[in-house]
């Protein structure tokens, strides 16, 4: 300011005398600055400001200082708390750590969901001063191990386990491998009320103790606790502990989870420290990943990237695809598009029977139990009394095609719906009849050709889709529980790495028989080398079930991606997301998300080459311009062809 207030009062001066003054940038700026300054203090004073009215006025014309403006009106001081206007604050410290701690350890309390003040203190230690204190004290425990060998007492492993450390320690200081310090940890947590101040900071105490943290509460000190955590870097607690290089390097808070290793498939960018997420999802305790995003959020792009690069390193892919968008990249694979619908040639038959026999396994009993869960989402509500005949019409219909609990006759020709159907009417039984009336539909009516003929095809080509886009929305649940069971009984005929994909698998979780018949095979998948990948944007549906809860507990990868405020609390709470986590998943843009592998997490960006993006592409303008090329080029061929056989019928005319 007073630079200004100089080149202001030349500028004026050398004005007056009419001389020409040339005036660097820096000292215009100020001049600008200056005058800026000055208009807004004259807006304030005539009341142009109000809210600042009462400011200016005790700062300018009363002379109160202002620290004392600025301040809060009170601060109450508790033995266990400070009250700052309506925020409570308490102060802990670290008192005790344990033996052995891993590089980033204090990640958990780094992105504890609630706002904490952490401040450390490092105070570097002469290594002469701590060898003379270092050997003193090996001698001292020397000596106390030695008199209980002497007296026939039991070694005090505690001891042993200090004279180990420290004798270690004084070799790499010695060595100038290691150098000493007094080291500080204080954490200060904030509140609206002394409940909740309570509950984070047993919370924060938890976080500690998970790895073997000590955090005390600064009782009757809480004043010095909070100013040890403000920027003032003042320690007024003094409460150190002794470290060596090593052990304080492991204290660095600001680590990002590094998610890469040897082998596996790029799956994207860790986008806050621009590493390569690269993964292999099969070397974890189990190969299942859930994918939850709002829509247009990137799930089924990074899907498709996925089972391209896993296609290329020898991954069979299976894909339930509900709305075809896996077609395009099928095609480019070469590999197997199965639609079904009324009129399609792909037929499954719902009473297959798996031909891979396990011992110890009743396949028949598995099939007729998998019918029960199929039957009850075609039939609906059915009473115990249906449940038992249905049952009973179950046994029979096989038994009418030679098919019992013998392995040996479990090889033929397995039965329709049309059989069930006859089975059931041939009950007579009211109850039978009212079961036959529910899937009458099916064999008779307007749901002829789906569900009610023998299996056309195999699973032959590593890249198979089977889409249910061409059947009504009440039908697809009933599709994707025969195809997944479907799929379920070819996938053990060999074991070879494969990833099932099931997008939109809230329609699995519309009935408690579909939901639990996923979560089964969900469960057993890692023994068959199988990896299931569950998409969802409707995630109220899925989470709001046990059941939902725990396929994504049974998942060892879970992918987040921008979700809806209206999701947003159910994720945070499933997840146990921080609030920097929350925010980042509110805010991401289309690719953008948290990847989660085992317990470790890294924020992803998905990135694809121009290839590989135009074969995975779903947005609409870029289809289109895809369409009008391949028509514009299609139109350019055929231009040629006709001009060629113009040019040829000339040739021959001459």
């Amino acid at each position: 300011m007073k630079l200004a207030n100089l080149f202001s009062k030349q500028r004026i001066n050398k004005l007056d005398v009419k001389s020409e003054v040339i005036i660097d940038p820096i000292t215009e700026t100020l001049i600008k600055r200056e005058d800026s300054e000055k208009e807004d203090k004259e807006k304030i004073i005539h009341g142009e400001k109000p809210e600042y009215k009462d400011i200016v006025k005790a700062v300018f014309e009363d002379n109160v200082p202002i620290v004392d403006v600025i301040a809060t009106n009170e601060i109450e001081i508790d033995f266990d708390h400070i009250k700052i206007g309506d925020v409570y604050i308490r102060s802990l410290f670290i008192s005790g750590y344990p033996r052995f701690v891993s590089p980033g350890w204090l990640e958990q309390l780094v992105n504890f969901n609630s706002s904490l003040d952490i401040s450390f203190f490092i105070y570097p230690v002469k290594g002469k001063e701590i060898l003379n204190d270092l050997m003193r004290k090996i001698a001292e425990m020397e000596a106390e191990l030695a008199t209980d060998l002497e007296r026939g007492k039991v070694v005090n492993p505690s001891t042993e386990a200090k004279l180990e450390d420290a004798r270690r320690l004084q070799q790499e200081l010695v060595k100038g491998i290691e150098h000493f310090y007094e080291f500080s940890f204080y954490v200060t947590v904030r509140a609206t009320g002394l409940e909740q101040l309570n509950q984070i900071s047993k919370q924060v105490e938890s976080t500690l103790g998970s790895v073997m943290v000590t955090a005390k509460h600064a009782t009757l000190d809480m004043e010095n606790g909070f100013l040890s955590t403000m920027p003032f870097g003042m320690d007024r607690l003094s409460i150190t502990r002794n470290m060596d290089t090593t052990s304080l390097a492991t204290m660095f808070p600001l680590t990002s989870a590094e998610l890469s290793s040897d082998k596996g498939i790029l799956y994207g960018i860790n986008s806050q420290n621009g590493s390569f997420i690269v993964f292999d999802r099969f070397s974890l305790e189990n190969s299942n990943m859930v994918i939850f995003g709002s829509s247009g959020g990137g799930k089924s792009y990074f899907v498709k990237l996925e089972a391209l690069r896993s296609l290329m390193l020898g991954t069979e892919i299976i894909i339930i695809d509900p709305e075809n968008e896996y077609k395009t990249l099928c095609d480019a694979v070469g590999g197997q598009y199965l639609s079904f619908s009324f009129n399609s040639d792909a037929k499954i038959n719902p009473f297959d029977l798996s031909y891979i026999k396990e011992e110890g396994e009743n396949q028949l009993g598995l099939k007729i139990l998998s019918l029960h869960s199929l039957f009850k989402i075609i039939m609906g509500e059915i009473t115990p009394s249906q449940e038992a005949l249905l049952d009973r019409a179950l046994v029979a219909t096989y038994k009418s095609k030679g098919i019992t609990q013998d392995p040996a006759t479990q090889t033929k020709e397995p039965p329709l719906m049309e059989d069930l159907y006859k089975i059931l009417i041939g009950m007579e039984i009211p109850e039978a009849l009212d079961l036959a009336a529910r899937i009458e539909k099916f064999v008779k009516g307007s749901y002829v050709g789906i569900f009610d003929q023998q299996t056309t095809f195999d699973i032959t080509n590593p890249f198979t889709v089977f889409s249910v886009r061409e059947l009504q929305d009440q039908l697809r649940p009933i599709a994707m529980f025969i195809i997944l069971d479907f799929i379920w009984t070819r996938v053990k005929k060999d074991l070879k790495p494969r990833i099932l994909i099931v997008d939109e698998a809230w329609h699995m979780m519309r009935y408690a028989d579909s939901a639990q018949f996923l979560w089964s095979i969900v469960k057993r998948a890692r023994k068959y080398y199988l990896g299931i990948t569950t998409i969802t944007q409707d995630v109220e549906d899925f989470l709001s079930q046990d059941i939902g809860k725990a396929v994504v507990t049974n998942a060892a990868l879970r992918v987040l991606f921008k979700q809806s405020p209206a999701a947003i609390d159910k994720i945070t709470q499933v997840f146990y997301l921080s609030q920097g986590e929350r925010q980042l998943l509110l805010g991401s843009n289309i690719g953008q998300g948290i990847f989660f592998a085992g317990n470790n997490h890294a924020p992803i960006s998905v990135v694809a080459s121009p290839e590989e993006h135009k074969l995975i592409t779903t947005k609409p303008q870029e289809l289109m311009q895809r369409n009008l090329e391949y028509q514009t080029k299609k139109e350019t061929e055929v231009e040629k062809q006709e001009n060629k056989i113009n040019i040829d019928s000339v040739i021959r005319a001459i």
